[in-house]
């Protein structure tokens, strides 16, 4: 790891909220893709239609 002196706590920090971030953008897809399967799966289920 290079030597970042007195900027250490200001780019470490940034990648930390990168990660963080990232991290939260992930999640939220995924949740959201469950949600929607989820969803999908009820309409379908209503109209008597299945697939796969």
């Amino acid at each position: 790891m290079p030597d970042l002196g007195k900027y250490a706590v200001a780019v470490l920090g940034s990648y930390g909220a990168t990660v963080f971030l990232l991290a939260v953008l992930v999640g939220v897809s995924l949740w959201r893709s469950a949600r929607m399967r989820r969803a999908l799966r009820e309409v379908e289920a209503r109209q008597g239609t299945t697939h796969g």
